[in-house]
């Protein structure tokens, strides 16, 4: 027995909005046998423009009965039977959700009405309800309401059931076909094939576009934590009907599956990645000659096509280092511009400095000690290659770091040896260091994770 389902809701996602009107029909498998509807009462007002979509305004369903008062019937009308919809999580969602919100553990079985059509009825332009409705000559009366859609979608349920020569349904309803959680819209044969390895995978919609960016360490695994419904910010997204296609980079290891993933969202800025999508906060340490001939410094935020010397995560980091730099170099802290005192600077005063901030120290000769410092900014840093697993057996990775500064990623055989820099820069695709991938960088050399490192002189 199925039971075939159409709800209205206040809003898009199941974690922060309610039911406002519910219709069932019980189907056999032959014919509609029995059927419910009713509005809703969500104990909250109705947007206008979900007003605007179906017409259910917040004095419609004032009167109407609370799901609490309803619950138990409803949950008699579908227990024990398949629930069938058009894109059958996103009410299935909104109802377990409902359930568990009285106490009541409901499971069931699930089709889609989106995802049987696209096998049955291939070649379609789209197959949403109103454009698949059209297709097969069914005309919707009470178009975004419950009753209206369910009884659509059962004449398509009808059909679909003539139609099934392949026995698509039988094969959805098997309990390890996958079916059930996947997007109304990706071909199952794209998750099959799946690779259960490290990399990165992409989410593309009908026009090809990439609109969303993981890593994961088991591809397949974490793409099907996305669907079951694991990942919590996923129920606040429109994506699982937007992703049409699949594909995926294979990288070996976590390390460089992380470094593509922050780049590849840098590079993309695809629409569902929140965490990475916004620019991170940089700043940076630049030199400048003043008109009196002296080189200076100065802490500024990193903006577009700017070049600092040396870029930091906050300006309290770039700030301790020039602080250092003065330490080691006898540099004159307002020429580095972290003091702003008028006249001499403080540490004049207390023999700390030369006297470059009123000329006593010749531009000559306090130019030279900022040279030093200056080249000091690319020799502090080790010169490092992090040999983790490749893609296969017969190949490892290499992240490698030059004075600090990571450089790139690639693959080598097995059978060739990294003994030097020039050996290892031969590689690596070299790429872009962000905020982000250098904090990964730092922190695999200080543990490697079973990485081996391998030190080069500078």
């Amino acid at each position: 027995m199925y039971a075939i389902v159409d709800i209205e809701t206040t809003g898009g996602y199941a974690a922060n909005h309610r039911i406002t009107e519910i219709a069932i029909y019980h189907h056999d498998g032959m014919q509609v046998t029995d059927s419910f509807h009713t509005l809703i009462n969500p104990g909250r007002n109705i947007p206008y423009y979900i007003t605007g979509l179906t017409g259910i305004t917040s004095e419609m369903v004032f009167s109407a009965p609370s799901f609490e008062a309803i619950a138990k019937d409803i949950f008699a009308r579908l227990d024990g039977k398949v629930f069938v919809a058009h894109n059958a999580h996103f009410d299935y969602s909104f109802l377990k959700k409902e359930f568990e919100s009285v106490g009541i553990n409901w499971q069931s079985k699930k089709l889609c009405t989106v995802r049987l059509s696209r096998k049955i009825i291939p070649g379609l332009r789209s197959y949403s309800l109103g454009s698949l409705a059209e297709s097969l000559g069914i005309a919707i009366t009470n178009r975004h309401r419950a009753g209206g859609d369910a009884a659509a979608t059962v004449r398509i349920f009808d059909q679909l059931l003539q139609r099934d020569r392949e026995s698509h349904i039988i094969k959805a309803l098997k309990r390890n076909s996958g079916e059930t959680i996947l997007p109304p819209n990706l071909p199952k044969e794209q998750f099959d094939k799946l690779p259960a390895k490290c990399g990165v995978y992409y989410f593309h919609d009908a026009h090809g576009k990439v609109i969303y960016v993981g890593k994961a360490i088991n591809i397949k695994k974490r793409i099907a934590g996305h669907f079951t419904g694991d990942s919590r910010e996923w129920s606040k997204s429109k994506i699982r009907n937007e992703i049409h296609h699949i594909s995926y980079e294979l990288t070996g290891n976590e390390l460089i599956a992380l470094i593509l993933e922050s780049q590849e969202i840098r590079k993309l800025w695809p629409k569902y990645n929140q965490a990475q999508k916004y620019r991170v906060e940089e700043w940076g340490i630049y030199d400048y000659e003043d008109r009196n001939g002296y080189l200076r410094f100065s802490v500024n935020m990193v903006t577009r096509g700017s070049r600092p010397l040396k870029r930091f995560s906050s300006k309290g980091d770039a700030w301790n280092y020039l602080w250092e730099k003065v330490r080691t170099y006898d540099l004159c802290p307002k020429l580095c511009g972290l003091q702003v005192a008028k006249g001499l600077c403080f540490n004049y005063q207390t023999g700390e400095c030369c006297g470059a901030c009123m000329n006593v120290e010749s531009p000559a000769k306090y130019n030279k000690k900022i040279e030093e410092a200056i080249q000091s900014f690319y020799v502090t840093g080790s010169t490092v290659a992090i040999i983790g697993k490749g893609r296969n057996v017969e190949e490892q990775s290499l992240v490698l770091v030059e004075k600090g500064n990571y450089l790139g990623y690639g693959f080598f055989d097995n059978n060739v040896s990294i003994s030097d820099i020039d050996a290892a820069r031969n590689f690596v695709r070299k790429s872009a260091e962000t905020p982000t991938v250098q904090n990964l960088i730092n922190s695999y050399i200080t543990n490697p994770r079973g990485a081996e490192i391998i030190t080069f002189a500078n």
